[in-house]
Order: structure tokens, then sequence, then C-alpha cells
């Protein structure tokens, strides 16, 4: 089942589901889905992420699409005018060309694929709108490069979230990801250990790794680009599953002792999971990293409130920290 002939035709599978479901189904509807698509696995929705865009296409004052990929067409209209971005503008001014964005939220879905905190396959399946964003040749705002005439970052485009739609919403997959093969791969690249991997490596050891499955509370943000050698460089940052904010940290500068375990043992039982305050502390920042210290400096004076793995972990945090 984890080969890498099954992952991708399992791949294949979603990306055609993603084509006959409407972008309206939900997240549930999807789940639901993926499950007869590949009943071996039991897929559920762990979290949404939206507030993000993608350079879209180009369509004239009718909303008729001249081309689906904006910064293509600008490089190949800036060719043909011999790289004069004046002469561009000339040829354009006036005739209400309008640039597209993307707007996405991606809905994560995981399965276990066995009993290892990296064990489990992760879908990312994004939900898609096209929107009319920004005029490219307006007479009041002629771009003086082509990164100004293909993505302007000005305050008046932070995202195009009041900007007029294009068709209906819809799916894409993004990727289908076998997580323990993606981290072993990333293993290959250098020899010492990557922060994602002290990350896993950590929770595997603590006791949330004993209390619950690393999948239910994350999920992993993962790139890959080449570099200038075409070599795949690979990168992945642990994101929270946190359909809303993070609990906040009750406690206050120089707090130690009872009053430091308590508000720790709120702080997790708010979040769902054991040692929820150094994970959260690593990634999503709602505790300080001056709380590490802290806990060392009880359990040097013998307030041993934390399990000995526990102590272990933050130990080694403290002796080589890192963060994303």
């Amino acid at each position: 089942m984890n080969s890498d002939s099954h992952w991708q035709h399992l791949s294949c599978l979603v990306a055609e589901l993603c084509m006959r479901v409407p972008a309206s189904a939900g997240p549930v509807v999807l789940a639901r889905e993926l499950a007869a698509l590949a009943p071996e696995l039991t897929f559920r929705q762990v979290l949404s992420r939206g507030g993000w865009y993608r350079l879209g296409g180009v369509v004239d004052a009718n909303n008729a699409h001249l081309s689906d990929n904006l910064e293509t067409w600008a490089e190949q209209e800036l060719a043909a005018h011999d790289d004069d971005m004046a002469a561009l503008c000339d040829e354009y001014a006036g005739r209400g060309l309008r640039a597209t964005r993307l707007t996405g939220r991606t809905h994560y879905f995981v399965a276990a694929t066995g009993v290892g905190a990296t064990d489990f396959v992760q879908i990312e399946i994004e939900e898609l709108q096209e929107v009319v964003c920004h005029s490219l040749f307006a007479a009041e705002g002629l771009p003086s490069g082509i990164e100004e005439l293909i993505d302007p970052r000005g305050a008046h485009f932070p995202c195009c979230a009041a900007s007029e739609p294009i068709g209906t919403p819809f799916l894409l997959l993004r990727r289908l990801t076998p997580m323990a093969a993606f981290l072993a791969r990333m293993r290959v690249q250098k020899p010492e250990a990557q922060p994602i991997h002290r990350f896993v490596e950590a929770w595997e050891a603590s006791s949330a790794g004993a209390a619950t499955q690393f999948s239910n509370h994350w999920v992993i943000a993962v790139r890959e680009h080449l570099d200038r050698y075409r070599q795949a460089v690979l990168h992945a940052n642990p994101v929270a599953a946190l359909n809303g904010a993070a609990p906040k940290f009750a406690a206050t500068f120089g707090m130690q002792g009872l009053a430091l375990h308590q508000a720790m043992a709120r702080y997790d039982k708010a979040a769902g999971f054991p040692m929820a305050w150094f994970f959260h502390m690593l990634t999503v920042r709602s505790a300080p990293y001056a709380l590490a210290s802290a806990v060392i400096d009880d359990v040097n004076v013998g307030f041993n409130y934390l399990p000995g793995r526990d102590i272990q972990v933050v130990k080694q945090w403290l002796y080589q920290p890192y963060a994303f």
C-alpha cells in the first residue's frame, strides 16, 4: 500500500474527484468521497487555511480570458516589444485589460498509515475562486517594470478581497504527501537533523507522543524547489491544526512552582494534548521561550511536576534551540 505507484494512482483519483465535486460540497463531503476512493485509509479533515492567493491570468473589459497565465503572457508580450515596457504600455493602454488572481483556501486531510508520528498521508485540496484584480495598463498607474505589472504590492491590492469573481469556485488537488517518505528524503539532503526532524523526535519522546497521534494535532506544510544545480530542495514546517486562535498561556513573568505548573496544565487541557505549551511555543508562539528555562529552573530546585521524558525534551531544546 505504501509504494510510490500506489500513491501516484491515488493522487490521480483524488485529482479526478476534485474535478467532479463542487466546491460548495464542503470538507465533510470531501472526506466521505476520499474514504470511498481509499477504503483502507481513514481520512479526516484536520485544518483549513485561507487568506492566500496565486497569480491568475488576463481578461479583457468583458472578462473574456486572453490568457490563463499572467506571468507567461507578460513575459511573452514584453519580449515581442523588444523588452520595451513603454512600448508595451502604449500598445495596450485604454484597452481595459485586467489581471486576475486565484484566492484560495486549503483543506488538509490526513490518514494514518502506521503507528509512528510521521506514518500518515496528507492530502491538500485547494478551494479556489478566480477574481478580477488590478488594471494592467491604467493611465494613472502605468507599470515601470514587469514585476509591477504582474503583482503590484500596494495597499490597494492586499489579496483582492473585494474584487469581482469570475466563474464559480472550484477544487484542485495541490499535493498528496506520504509524510514519512518525504521527511526521509529530507534527511538525505543534510547529515544533521533539520528542525522538523527534531520536532517529530521530541513529540515521539514526550508524553504527547504516548497520548495521541501526531496527525491529530498537526499538519506539515511542505515545499520543494530546484536549486541552481537543478537538485530538489525540500522544506517542511509543522502547522498546528487549530481552526481558530491558539489558547492563551495565562502566566505572569517570574511565575514558578505550583502556579506555573497549573498554568501549563490549563494550557495543555485547552489545547487537547500533553506538552502543548512546549510544541506551541516553537510554532504558534503562544507561550514565551523563557518558559522552558523557568520549567528547568523549577526542576533544579525540586519541583518535579513534569514526567522525566518531558524534562529531557525541554533540556535538549535548551541545549540546542530551534523554532519555526
